[in-house]
């Protein structure tokens, strides 16, 4: 009964900060228009968000074992709500590009104790539904986060304030839970070469994970703005980005574990490429299919990191999926801190367009890649299992590490 209401607990944090930290990307773009920041700026806010992402999760796990779980939690949160709130006290987008670093941390941080006291409480029994129902929960939040935006007015005290709120009410579940906290888990070792040693595709395949994910989010309200959304249009509009991806988790599996992984990266990419076509030409075609768009879109962009991730763990060792899986968080934090800002610079110079233009260019880049690694080995005969890998801490390998054993 412990381990249940210590699994609540760790649930309905994940809510509470996903649905805080998840709207203030879409918010921080829409405010940005509204206070007249230059589309750059609002690349520089997306961009400082993932340097501090990138800085939490190194830093969290070395936290986590000089104070433990329920302190490193808290000083995250607090780092967060502090984010937030500095918001209302400047319209200095270069100030609040610095605030972002912040929360950042904090989305990093935090996710990285959940993500470790979740471990150390699984077993062989609960793990397949304890990381179902956990997937539901940071999924299911950061859909509702995005819709969020469309009640919340833009440079408002009262919205930044309402986000800081639900930041600091993430930490009461674990601060009342009376489950005990579990042993602090040795930091991973960040081994960035071990992934391109495991598979250079897969190292490929995460940046442009991270182009396509961090533009959109980041720099998608921008888009939307320019062809002609309402606020409340555009947080629909990165809803159904998010919907999509969800959508596509369970027959993109299904594929992954059928075929080659290298053949549904590839095809995948190529959908990627056709998306972004459309979604330029939906432009256009009203606001429903600007919507539908959106929704093809994260239907093919979004599962790439989990595609990627599952065939880099086909080369390798079960000793190695957890340091495996930091390596690839550590390029995918790459990608996505330089993405919004070089998408953001490509939208000034050339329109709204040039985000998805972008997107497509990385993709088509990531067909040829995929092409020609096809010749360099060939598939392993026996592969791991496909799992949705969230992208939230370098520990999430632990989490996964027996999730991608193969049957018995």
């Amino acid at each position: 009964m412990r381990t249940i209401i210590s699994f609540a607990a760790l649930f309905l944090s994940v809510i509470l900060l996903q649905l805080s930290t998840g709207g203030v990307g879409p918010l921080d773009a829409i405010s940005g228009i509204t206070l007249n920041f230059t589309t750059e700026q609002i690349g520089i806010l997306g961009s400082a968000h993932f340097l501090g992402f990138f800085i939490g999760c190194w830093w969290a796990p070395r936290l986590m074992g000089s104070v433990g779980h329920s302190r490193a939690f808290a000083v995250c949160t607090a780092l967060g709500a502090m984010g937030l709130l500095g918001h209302t006290l400047t319209d200095n987008p270069y100030i609040w590009a610095a605030l972002r670093i912040a929360s950042g941390t904090c989305v990093a941080g935090c996710y990285t104790v959940i993500e470790a006291w979740l471990n150390a409480k699984v077993t062989n029994e609960t793990r397949g539904r304890a990381m179902g129902t956990y997937r539901i929960a940071d999924m299911g939040a950061s859909l509702c986060a995005q819709l969020i935006i469309a009640v919340l007015p833009p440079a408002s005290y009262v919205s930044y304030n309402l986000l800081a709120i639900l930041c600091c009410a993430s930490l009461l579940p674990l601060a009342l839970t009376r489950a005990s906290q579990p042993k602090t888990p040795d930091a991973p070792r960040l081994r960035p070469k071990l992934a391109w040693q495991s598979s250079p595709l897969a190292v490929a395949g995460v940046i442009v994970a991270a182009l396509s994910s961090a533009s959109f989010r980041m720099v998608g309200p921008v888009y939307g703005q320019g062809v002609g959304l309402g606020v409340d249009q555009i947080a629909f509009f990165l809803a159904s980005f998010v919907l999509g991806g969800a959508l596509a988790q369970y027959p993109l599996g299904w594929l992954a574990d059928k075929y080659d992984r290298r053949w549904v990266l590839i095809w995948l990419s190529a959908a990627a490429v056709l998306s972004c076509g459309v979604t330029m030409a939906a432009s256009g075609a009203g606001t429903i299919g600007v919507m539908l768009a959106a929704g093809f879109f994260g239907l093919t962009t979004f599962p790439i990191f989990s595609v990627s991730s599952a065939h880099a763990n086909d080369f390798a060792t079960t000793e190695q999926r957890v340091e495996l899986s930091a390596a690839l968080m550590f390029w995918y934090a790459l990608g996505a801190i330089a993405s919004p800002y070089v998408s953001s610079t490509l939208i000034q110079q050339f329109g709204p367009s040039a985000l998805f233009a972008f997107v497509a260019v990385g993709h088509f880049a990531l067909i040829l890649f995929g092409l020609a690694r096809m010749r360099s080995r060939p598939t392993p005969d026996e592969r791991t299992n496909y799992v949705y890998a969230p992208r939230t801490s370098f520990t999430i390998g632990r989490l996964l590490k027996r999730s991608r054993e193969h049957d018995d």
